[in-house]
C-alpha cells in the first residue's frame, strides 16, 4: 500500500508531468486563461490518461509480448481513439465547454504527457493497479498544474503589472516559479 501511495504522490507532485518533466506545455500555456476551462480540460486529460494506462497495460501484457517494436504505434492509436471518444462525449454533453476548449481538445491526442504516461508506465514495469494509480496521480497532477496556472493568470490580470512583462513574459515567469516550487517537493520527500 505504501508503494501505491508513493507512486501516486510521485506522479502528482514530485515528478509532475508539466512542472517537472515539461510534458504537455501546449495546453498548460494555452488553456490556462480561465479557471473553469483549465479544470475541465484537466479532467478530460485525466480520463484519457486512465483509459490509456489501462489499454497500455493490456497491450503490453497480452498483445505486444513478442512485438515490442509495435508498442509506440499501438499507444498512439489508443490515445487517438480515446480522445475522439472524449471529444464526441463533450460535444454532446456540454457544447459550451466544447467551444471553450476549441482546438485544445483535439490536441489532447498529440499531448506528449499522455504518450509519456503510457511509455513511463510500461518502462517502469507497473502492473495493472500500479499503472492505474500512476495515471490517476499524473492526471491529477496535470489538472493541478493547469488550475494553479489559470488561477495565477487570472490574479495577475487584475494586478498592477509593468507593461514590459504583461502577457507571455508574465505567463512564463509564473510557469517557472511554479516549476521551481514543485521541484522543491523532491527535496522534501527525499529528506524523509
Amino acid at each position: 500500500m505504501s508503494n501505491l501511495l508513493w507512486i501516486f504522490v510521485s506522479a502528482l507532485l514530485i515528478n509532475n508531468f508539466v512542472l517537472a518533466y515539461f510534458l504537455g506545455l501546449c495546453p498548460f500555456l494555452g488553456v490556462s486563461q480561465r479557471l473553469d476551462t483549465a479544470f475541465r480540460l484537466g479532467l478530460a486529460t485525466l480520463f484519457v490518461m486512465i483509459i490509456t494506462s489501462i489499454c497500455a497495460w493490456f497491450l503490453n501484457t497480452f498483445i505486444l509480448v513478442h512485438a515490442p517494436y509495435l508498442r509506440l504505434i499501438s499507444f498512439i492509436v489508443v490515445i487517438a481513439s480515446t480522445v475522439q471518444f472524449v471529444e464526441m462525449l463533450i460535444r454532446k454533453l456540454s457544447p459550451a465547454l466544447f467551444r471553450a476548449l476549441g482546438i485544445f481538445l483535439p490536441l489532447i491526442t498529440t499531448n506528449c504527457a499522455i504518450l509519456g504516461l503510457a511509455i513511463f508506465s510500461t518502462n517502469k514495469g507497473y502492473g495493472f493497479i500500479e499503472g492505474l494509480v500512476y495515471a490517476i496521480g499524473a492526471g491529477l497532477g496535470f489538472t493541478l498544474a493547469l488550475v494553479l496556472m489559470a488561477g495565477l493568470r487570472e490574479e495577475s490580470a487584475l494586478a498592477p503589472v509593468p507593461q514590459l512583462i504583461k502577457g507571455t513574459a508574465m505567463n512564463l515567469i509564473i510557469a517557472g516559479i511554479l516549476s521551481m516550487a514543485f521541484m522543491g517537493f523532491a527535496g522534501l520527500f527525499s529528506a524523509s
